[in-house]
């Protein structure tokens, strides 16, 4: 099935470039990966290091290698990182709407999302936090999100924010036995 939540025939190796936008419909980041597999908890896509990523006004080659999670429910995407990534964040959790994966051709395919703003990030500096509240209320105002979208992120990004503060799996980055440790250990395969 291609078109809708859940992705067409998706072969392990096969490019999925992720296509954000924001709610208004302006381009955001665009980032190329390769699928890796699917699990319980979503398909994941390995990001590798030295990948080009982009969005209106910046772009830049990726500095470590990473793992995007669309997940088979939720209004979100999480990306993981380990210690080789030279920034502070383990897990960037970006609360979205729409997923949408569209087979461009076999081997290749996109997935679309609406960025809502909203980021629950781990950090291995600041602990677990919150990100962009501001922006969110900025973009609720002059975007004009309906109120009944306003009222799901923001329980959806309670919800996470417990996850990932009690590092409930997929987001258990702690062991070298986690979810993600080992779909990156593929990644890399």
């Amino acid at each position: 099935m291609s078109g809708g939540r859940e992705p067409g025939v998706l072969q392990p190796g096969d490019l999925v470039v992720a296509r954000n936008r924001k709610w208004d419909g302006r381009a955001h980041w665009v980032v190329p990966g390769r699928y890796l597999g699917e699990d319980i908890h979503g398909w994941w896509i390995f990001q590798g290091k030295g990948e080009f990523c982009a969005r209106p006004g910046a772009a830049f080659y990726t500095a470590s290698d990473a793992l995007l999670l669309v997940p088979r429910t939720g209004e979100y995407v999480a990306t993981f990182y380990d210690d080789t990534y030279p920034g502070d964040f383990r897990i960037y959790v970006d609360l979205a709407t729409a997923h949408e994966w569209k087979t461009i051709r076999p081997g290749v395919t996109e997935f679309h999302l609406i960025d809502m703003d909203l980021d629950v990030i781990r950090s291995s500096v600041r602990g677990v936090f919150v990100d962009d509240e501001d922006e969110f209320e900025e973009h609720r105002i002059h975007m004009g999100y309906p109120g009944e979208t306003v009222s799901a992120m923001r329980a959806e990004c309670a919800v996470l924010l417990a996850a990932v503060s009690t590092m409930e799996a997929p987001f258990d980055v702690a062991s070298p036995g986690s979810v993600s440790a080992e779909w990156l250990t593929k990644g890399r395969a």
